[in-house]
């Protein structure tokens, strides 16, 4: 076989990574009150669409939300009161830490475990990498630096949310700035904190 002829065969065999996260239509969280609680009705729709297990995005949503829940049968229930925003934020930190490849940003992603170490191996381009998981000392850390509402803090926005949101981290806290644009320096205005997330404007 000619080298003209191997390479052609090689490139077949490449994987095509030429497209984006967008492709990853999730749907948005629906929030219902009750009482005290705040129940998710379609969370084991979102986790089939992400291809993870229902259970376990329940239990990263509880991390961030600060709270504690129940799951049962395709239903998340949530002590407190959040709002589909709150939810929606929430699902966003997931994609972000537990779907999304950190080399390519495709969502053709599993989640493995070596080692007992949770890892994502990417079914697109081959990237392999472990979880990355807060340790105990950042978090302690994470948390002196406190968030809160009404006041007003200088941030530089790291990412982009789901729905166009600006995305800064401060702290412990993952905060939202509508308006913002990855890469931007900008004065913002705590307007409400839920769990650890915040929600923002440009002040």
């Amino acid at each position: 076989m000619d080298y003209e002829s191997s390479l052609g065969r090689a490139m077949d065999e490449v994987p095509d990574i030429g497209g984006d996260e967008s492709r990853l239509e999730i749907p948005d969280p629906n929030a219902q009150k009750d009482g005290a609680f705040t129940r998710f009705t379609n969370l084991g729709d979102i986790a089939d669409v992400l291809s993870r297990e229902a259970e376990h995005l329940h239990r990263f949503i509880q991390r961030e939300l600060g709270t504690s829940g129940k799951f049962d049968n395709g239903r998340a229930r949530y002590n407190g009161s959040f709002s589909e925003q709150d939810f929606s934020a929430a699902v966003d930190a997931y994609v972000d830490e537990y779907v999304l490849c950190s080399e390519c940003g495709l969502p053709d992603t599993r989640l493995v475990r070596e080692n007992r170490t949770p890892m994502l191996r990417c079914d697109a381009c081959g990237a392999f990498r472990p979880v990355t998981k807060r340790s105990a000392s950042s978090q302690q850390q994470q948390q002196q630096d406190a968030v809160e509402e009404g006041q007003t803090y200088t941030v530089e926005i790291t990412g982009t949310g789901r729905k166009g949101d600006g995305v800064a981290e401060k702290g412990n806290y993952t905060i939202f700035v509508p308006g913002a644009e990855e890469g931007d320096v900008v004065d913002i205005y705590i307007k409400n904190i839920s769990g650890n997330l915040a929600f923002a404007r440009l002040d």
